[in-house]
């Protein structure tokens, strides 16, 4: 390893250090963002332990900060605006924390497709698309406690970063479900790595996706990597922070090489920028 490569994984290294103690006014959060697809920090009761907090059924990560527990909530892009509720349980019992998000318009994008497949697929493509969907579903859903979340990432390749998250799509003419991730556009080949520990859940050629891994970092925290050229680990694998899994590509349903970077928190897909500070 070379001696910039290094000093760029010590750097962003640094957090995480943090993080294992859960040291009162020096957890490194995410951005704040209250809307549909961003993310919400609820503070939230509980004792020595942290409590147990759900949102719409899903586990939600938990830290400690200014002796306060704080729900990390990830905001799916379907929810309205208005008030939401937490779960939280403690010894004690359970109860609600409602929080409130604002609305949020996010662009329309329309693009052309070539192979017309990849936007009206046949019976037998729709089969393929249903299993690889429960994959996807199963991998995204995980929720791994740890204790000490990962919650400030690294980015994964370099590259152009677009705001393409949560743009309304329409592909040759028909609209499609919004944009769920960040589009980061490099040549083909160009390194993809880990942006924080994990390890990897799932892995393969998906029909719209391509080639695609899922890496879970630990309470909720589920990263995704699509359209890869080539796939440089295995599922099962332990990463380190910056360990090289694979590279750009155009495979599956691409107009050009690029990575889809998502980011799963809480199963919710939220804005990977929020996890890696401003452009």
């Amino acid at each position: 390893m070379n001696s910039k490569l290094k000093l760029h994984l010590f750097r962003f290294a640094l957090p995480f250090v943090v993080l294992a103690g859960f040291s009162a006014g020096a957890v490194a959060l995410p951005k704040e963002s209250r809307v549909p697809g961003g993310i919400a920090l609820v503070p939230v009761p509980g004792g020595e332990m942290p409590p147990t907090v759900q949102f719409n059924a899903y586990r939600v990560a938990v830290v400690r900060r200014d002796d306060q527990w704080v729900a990390v909530v990830g905001i799916p892009l379907a929810e309205k605006p208005g008030e939401l509720k937490l779960k939280v349980s403690t010894p004690e019992g359970t109860t609600e924390v409602p929080f409130r998000i604002a609305d949020k318009s996010y662009r329309t994008q329309h693009l052309t497709i070539k192979d017309k497949r990849k936007v009206e697929p046949n019976p037998e493509d729709l089969k393929r698309i249903s299993a690889e969907t429960k994959r996807s579903e199963a991998a995204l859903s995980k929720f791994t406690a740890t204790g000490t979340p990962a919650l400030q990432l690294i980015s994964p390749v370099e590259g152009v970063r677009s705001d393409s998250y949560g743009s309304r799509r329409v592909f040759n003419g028909q609209p499609r479900n919004p944009h769920s991730g960040m589009d980061i556009a490099a040549p083909t080949g160009t390194p993809i790595r880990s942006p924080a520990a994990g390890v990897v859940v799932e892995a393969g050629d998906f029909f719209f996706n391509g080639n695609t891994l899922y890496i879970d970092h630990g309470d909720g925290l589920v990263t995704m990597y699509c359209h890869l050229d080539t796939i440089k680990v295995k599922t099962g694998d332990r990463l380190e922070p910056g360990q090289l899994i694979g590279t750009v590509g155009a495979t599956g349903r691409v107009t050009g090489p690029h990575l889809h970077w998502g980011v799963a928190l809480n199963r919710a897909m939220v804005d990977p920028a929020l996890f890696i500070g401003s452009k």
